[in-house]
């Protein structure tokens, strides 16, 4: 009696603890997630920026983004591109010029305008046959070292950077030139494929006056490497994917001619069996249009006049085709048309898409 009138909130401490235990076994039951748990959840990694772009919710939003090995052909002509840009700019440059490919990505067009080292010189060109255009990024360690070589400067130093000035015309007319030489090595590298011609549409400094598509349109980034020996940059290739639209089934093939699955043995056999059809063929004399109480009201007795006489044109059809006119006749027994006008230019694109 004493303990508990010392202690008179005992019991009920004990029970608070029983509580509490209990509170806590439904606690671990639905685990509650800690900040750095979350962060994976949504992508975002502070340590690991890139890896946080293709981890949790950021992932699932640039997924959005259409792969670029989607298009395995584009590979191949971006190979054959590094091959023509070594030859051709060793002969612009009289250097020993070598080429790499260093990667292909896809990635959003506001993006790129967003992450392009200033200072650099782009140059918007359109795709001719395409009709859409496409970005080529020159940076500048490039513009100097190429302006270094073609000025005949030394072998062996590095090319002088001048910070905080704007390129200067003969800067320009030579990145100008190099640019016309990628250019007309990318028409050569699409050629197997599809005949494209790339023409130079004009040079910018600034991003801004460098937009050819909305920024969360889709594009194929291809960042290209150019050494001079001890000089050298980074050419970067931009093609939205709206300018690739109109050969995106070419594209898609795995390799050269590639038809899709069609059988050119099936197809030769199902061409023999249509032109060996039985096909129907009708004599239409006229056609009238009446109401549907007429036709109900119809007896036996009645006469239909048709508005043709025995020179009247007969229209002959194939089902709702209309193939050709004729006059109507007779030779033997039978009544016969004789056909007075060419195949009309249904029934021609119908035996075209048989051929």
């Amino acid at each position: 009696m004493d303990d508990e009138l010392e202690n008179p909130n005992a019991a009920e401490g004990e029970n608070w603890s029983d509580a509490e235990a209990s509170g806590e076994s439904l606690i671990g039951s639905e685990r509650i997630l800690n900040q750095d748990e979350i962060d994976s959840l949504l992508g975002f990694d502070l340590s690991d920026e890139e890896a946080a772009e293709r981890s949790g919710i950021r992932a699932i939003i640039n997924s959005a983004l259409v792969s670029y090995e989607r298009l395995p052909m584009l590979e191949i002509v971006f190979d054959r591109l590094v091959r023509y840009m070594t030859t051709s700019l060793r002969n612009f440059t009289s250097d020993n010029v070598e080429v790499s490919l260093d990667n292909i990505s896809s990635i959003r067009f506001g993006d790129y305008l967003n992450s392009i080292p200033l200072p650099a010189i782009l140059s918007v060109f359109k795709a001719e046959e395409l009709e859409n255009y496409g970005l080529l990024t020159v940076d500048s360690n490039l513009i100097y070292s190429i302006v270094d070589v073609l000025l005949g400067g030394r072998r062996g130093t590095a090319a002088m950077r001048i910070e905080g000035r704007p390129y200067t015309t003969i800067e320009r007319v030579l990145v100008q030139r190099m640019v016309e030489v990628v250019l007309a090595d990318a028409k050569l590298a699409f050629e197997p494929l599809t005949p494209v011609t790339f023409t130079l549409d004009r040079l910018e400094t600034n991003p801004r006056f460098a937009a050819i598509a909305r920024p969360p349109n889709a594009a194929i980034l291809v960042k290209l490497r150019v050494d001079m020996e001890d000089r050298g940059g980074r050419i970067e290739l931009l093609l939205p994917y709206a300018t690739l639209e109109p050969i995106r089934k070419m594209l898609l093939q795995q390799f050269m001619g590639e038809k899709f699955g069609r059988d050119n043995i099936w197809e030769g056999h199902l061409a023999t069996e249509l032109w060996t059809t039985q096909m129907e063929v009708r004599a239409v004399l006229d056609e009238q249009q009446i109401s549907l109480k007429e036709v109900l009201n119809l007896e036996v007795g009645q006469t239909i006049m048709l508005n043709a006489t025995p020179d009247s044109l007969i229209e002959l059809r194939a089902g709702t085709i209309p193939l050709t006119r004729g006059r109507m006749g007779r030779r033997n027994h039978h009544i016969a048309v004789r056909v007075e006008a060419p195949l009309t230019p249904h029934a021609r694109r119908a035996i075209q898409r048989l051929k």
